[in-house]
């Protein structure tokens, strides 16, 4: 085989190469991404574009991410160490998350911190003032513990019934709406087991708290 045959080989493997690559790049980099986004828009349009909730014709939040709730007569999450990505600018232009820290940039996950770190302790223990402060006919005993327990990705959207029970009293007291009412919020917020089986009941927060804004008459026209 001589050196023209050679260099001949070489190129014909090296095109063929870099058209497998350029095909394959088209198909799964463009083709494919595409179409499922088409279908995905056509037969699931409301969760193909984030699944978003809307008051008054404006988004407010998304069904699936949790925030951070600071009004009195609003139902209160699960702890984030991201405080849900929910900031506020300063005049200067300064963002921060609801607690007054610095806002580090969207995130999500968790802090990780092991059982023994005094952190966890500390950060528990600040958690538990403030709510026994805001709930003050709750004994610390009583409190679920999903209210005292970040999810691994901060941005859980979801409490147990129990968690949004014990929340009523404070809530009825600081939106002026009975108890009957906010219970039967919460039992419209709550969804079930999947098929009836897997995971456990849980309640949609922003969902209470847009149906409390709802009859308190902070929002007309609201959309879940």
């Amino acid at each position: 085989m001589n050196e023209t045959t050679n260099k001949n080989a070489f190129f014909h493997g090296l095109r063929q190469s870099l058209v497998v690559t350029l095909v394959l790049l088209l198909l799964c980099g463009f083709v494919f991404p595409v179409l499922l986004s088409g279908i995905s828009t056509v037969i699931f349009p409301s969760q193909a574009n984030g699944s978003l909730v809307y008051a008054d014709g404006q988004a407010v939040g998304a069904e699936n991410i949790g925030q951070d709730f600071t009004e009195p007569y609003f139902m209160k999450g699960r702890p984030s160490a991201y405080n849900y990505n929910t900031y506020y600018e300063d005049d200067q232009g300064n963002q921060y998350y609801n607690d007054g820290s610095e806002f580090a940039g969207l995130s999500s996950g968790s802090n990780n911190y092991a059982p023994s770190n005094p952190a966890l302790t500390e950060r528990v223990e600040v958690d538990i003032e403030a709510f026994l402060e805001a709930n003050p006919d709750v004994k610390r005993e009583d409190i679920p513990a999903d209210l005292m327990t970040a999810s691994g990705s901060g941005l859980d959207p979801h409490i147990s019934p129990e968690s949004a029970r014990i929340q009523i009293p404070a809530l009825a007291a600081a939106s002026g709406l009975s108890e009957d009412k906010l219970e039967q919020i919460v039992a419209d917020n709550t969804e079930g087991k999947l098929f009836g089986i897997f995971g456990e009941e849980t309640v949609n927060v922003l969902g209470v708290n847009l149906d409390i804004a709802k009859a308190m008459g902070l929002v007309g026209d609201a959309s879940k």
